[in-house]
């Protein structure tokens, strides 16, 4: 079955989910040019997740997808977190923040089944996850209603654990991606590979669609995934600059600088490894650190900093995410750059 087929879409591209920087608007403008736009829902509350819902069933020119986390919430390790605060103490005093007032964060939520039911009123045709899958019941309840199961893998043993459980399509999210990576059976970054890398490998293992992430930001890296045996393509930097993205100014500004061309791996922001751009605190701290608590409750201490930093208009203590390739950024309509994207594909 070809992805189009199995996802009902025109296109064989899914814009990627991401957190922070988009809502329905751009799911909506890349599901009019015949893609498959997804909606980031981690950081969603019922309210906001609700009403989202309401505008894509109401306005989606095609099908649509729902993004969420299936990650373990880790228990509060008041050691680890005494650390973490005390390193970032003196950022604390330098914007005259108090560091003892700080407030637990809504953070990343897991699914769960009080959200499975929520969601179930609206039938979603695509149910994607990071972090591995939700409990098999869930995933039946999903496949129930008619909707497909889409997940991440940064390995060839992701990738099979995923076919097994019960994924319709597979991501392969090489190195080059930005944002989370995606592991779920290993933290060891040592076994992740870039995109061209993993995905002929995980087309040769894997008996349903894989579909390429990572690095792609033009219509030749997507002919060149395709011609590597991917089903598709999922995009997501490309998308930043777009006008129905909410990207703030300082990250739309940083990704038109010359900054834009060092990326690296962090877990400063949320305790995960992701990829954005490098920035002060990065660098200071080192991008990758034994001080923050693991995902997602680096954030909450992390969090003031931002807002008072960006408040004086610095991305210090921004997470700028952004994928290696930023050459494909453009500031156009995402239905015309989804269409652009596309064009060496027959």
């Amino acid at each position: 079955m070809t992805l189009t087929d199995l996802l009902g879409t025109e296109l064989p591209l899914i814009q990627a989910p991401m957190a922070g920087v988009q809502n329905s608007a751009l799911v909506l403008a890349v599901c009019r040019a015949g893609g498959l736009g997804s909606l980031p829902c981690a950081m969603l509350g019922a309210d906001a997740l609700r009403a989202e819902l309401e505008v894509l069933q109401r306005e989606a020119a095609g099908p649509w997808s729902l993004n969420f986390f299936a990650h373990q919430t880790p228990a509060a390790d008041e050691a680890r977190e005494q650390g973490w605060r005390a390193a970032l103490a003196p950022y604390y005093a330098e914007f005259g923040l108090d560091i003892d007032s700080i407030q637990p964060g809504a953070g990343r939520r897991p699914f769960d089944a009080e959200t499975l039911e929520l969601i179930s009123a609206y039938r979603p045709p695509v149910v994607s996850f990071h972090f591995g899958l939700p409990e098999p019941a869930m995933i039946e309840q999903i496949k129930g209603w008619g909707g497909k199961v889409v997940s991440t893998a940064t390995t060839v043993t992701e990738g099979l654990w995923l076919q097994t459980n019960g994924a319709d399509a597979v991501i392969a999210q090489g190195l080059e991606a930005g944002g989370h990576r995606g592991h779920f059976l290993s933290t060891d970054l040592s076994l992740q590979m870039g995109t061209f890398v993993l995905l002929p490998q995980l087309v040769a293992a894997l008996d349903i669609p894989v579909i390429a992430a990572g690095g792609i930001a033009d219509a030749h890296g997507v002919a060149a995934a395709m011609a590597l045996g991917a089903s598709g393509v999922q995009i997501g930097t490309a998308y930043l600059l777009c006008p129905e993205a909410t990207t703030s100014a300082l990250h739309r500004a940083a990704l038109q600088s010359e900054a834009a061309q060092h990326t690296a791996l962090t877990n400063l922001f949320s305790g995960g490894a992701a990829r954005g751009i490098v920035n002060r605190v990065m660098r200071e701290l080192g991008p990758m650190s034994d001080l923050p608590p693991p995902f997602p409750l680096a954030g909450t201490a992390i969090t003031p900093l931002r807002a008072a930093a960006e408040k004086a208009g610095s991305g210090d203590f921004s997470p700028l995410w952004a994928g290696q390739n930023v050459t494909g950024c453009r500031a156009e309509p995402a239905e015309s750059l989804t269409r652009a994207l596309m064009a060496l594909v027959g």
